[in-house]
Formats: structure tokens, C-alpha cells, sequence
């Protein structure tokens, strides 16, 4: 999955998948943890959030269930 920049000190890239629903997160740090059952809507918000650090521990932290890939 193609992951695409951004502007965050705590989070490096993000991706999508659509078929899958995946949302996958690259941190910083190196660790990627993926997230099934994210919607169109919560990715798109993600990725146009003025913060997405605090949009991830708002709305994707405590919502969805994290695997290491």
C-alpha cells in the first residue's frame, strides 16, 4: 500500500486502502500500525486534518483497534 507524507511530528505517512477499508499508519519512529474497518470519510478527515496527530488520537486511536504489519 502506497503511503503519502505528512505533516506531523508524531505520524511520518499514511494510506488507504479502499477495497479493505484499511487505514495504515506510519509513525515517526518507524512502527506502521494498520487499521481495519475505517471508513472513506474518516480517512479523507484524516488527511486534510490542520493536525493529524490530534486527529489520530481523537478520532482514530480510541476508536478503532490497531495490528503491527
Amino acid at each position: 500500500m502506497e503511503r503519502k507524507r505528512v505533516n506531523s511530528s508524531r505520524i511520518r505517512a499514511v494510506g488507504y486502502d479502499l477495497k479493505e477499508r484499511m487505514l495504515e499508519v506510519e509513525f515517526s519512529d518507524g512502527r506502521i500500525l494498520a487499521y481495519t474497518g475505517v471508513s472513506p470519510e474518516i480517512h479523507r478527515q484524516f488527511m486534510a486534518a490542520p493536525s493529524p496527530t490530534s486527529f489520530f488520537e481523537d478520532k482514530i486511536e480510541e476508536d478503532f483497534s490497531p495490528r503491527r504489519t
